[in-house]
């Protein structure tokens, strides 16, 4: 089994890490190549190993309000042979008013169209199309922008989210790599609040929680974050690829966090509040 992983990265390492003991052979590209990766735009090297591979999975955002891989590796792609798979987001169902959304729902109404583009023509070429919502994990959670003086609650009432730990992500995916091609949400089973989940985390912190700010007060960026509404259900994989998340809430995955995020373990000074809710 040959992995070719486009787009290395915080969840896509962790990946590698749960592949390699079960016989996968990986390679991966950076936009560098740094390390042992290979440089995403060296054509040569990276068609040969889309030759190569048994599976292909992009973690590579949209560009330009381009997709960079299928720009550049499209035809290689459907070429291939390969399983093809692509991490995308759920972010592609835009605004629903706070309602569940599954993979029946419609996309490409919110403000992520170059996502929703990108994610319709990898299931056009057959992929495996993983849709998440907000991802955390150790280094990347509620506790670390609590820590570091990042963390804020937005004074705007009703508004729902949901979220993913990085571990359930992975597998997900290593449980969806041969699965029907299609696209499957991987989130928990607890859409809440991003308040809710920024005050539990300064609970566990021993942490008053942060004051809360106005909408109007954030960046375009995340004013448009806060401007959708809604809860991902996940009853797809459960089913299709009998998947079940180690950390179906927020309050078990930022406990078994909490277990190595502390103030005394941190020595990042605090830092005005940021607009980054991933």
């Amino acid at each position: 089994m040959r992995l070719l992983i486009l787009g290395l990265g915080y969840t896509t390492s962790r990946l590698c890490e749960r592949l390699r003991p079960h016989g996968w052979r990986i390679a991966g590209t950076t936009r560098d190549g740094r390390g042992d990766s290979i440089a995403f735009a060296d054509s040569d090297r990276v068609r040969f190993e889309i030759g190569e591979a048994t599976h292909i999975l992009s973690s590579v955002p949209p560009a330009d309000d381009d997709d960079p891989v299928l720009a550049a590796y499209a035809d290689a792609l459907e070429a291939s042979g390969a399983r093809l798979a692509y991490l995308s987001s759920t972010g592609v169902y835009g605004d629903a008013g706070g309602a569940w959304v599954d993979e029946s729902a419609p996309t490409g109404g919110g403000r992520r169209s170059a996502r929703a583009d990108a994610d319709a023509r990898w299931l056009a070429l057959g992929a495996r199309v993983f849709r998440l919502p907000g991802i955390y994990g150790p280094g990347r959670s509620p506790l670390d922008r609590v820590l570091e003086g990042r963390a804020h609650r937005v004074d705007l009432a009703g508004q729902v989210f949901s979220r993913v730990h990085v571990d359930d992500i992975v597998e997900g995916v290593a449980a969806g790599l041969d699965a029907p091609a299609g696209a499957y949400n991987l989130s928990d089973d607890l859409p809440c609040s991003q308040n809710v989940v920024i005050e539990h985390a300064a609970r566990l912190l021993g942490m008053p929680p942060p004051p809360l700010v106005p909408v109007e007060s954030l960046s375009p960026m995340a004013r448009g974050f806060y401007a959708e509404n809604r809860r991902v259900a996940n009853g797809k994989a459960k089913r299709v690829l009998g998947w079940r998340p180690r950390y179906p809430d927020y309050r078990l995955g930022l406990r078994a966090l909490s277990a190595t995020t502390s103030p005394a373990s941190t020595s990042t000074a605090p830092a005005a509040a940021s607009s980054d809710q991933r």
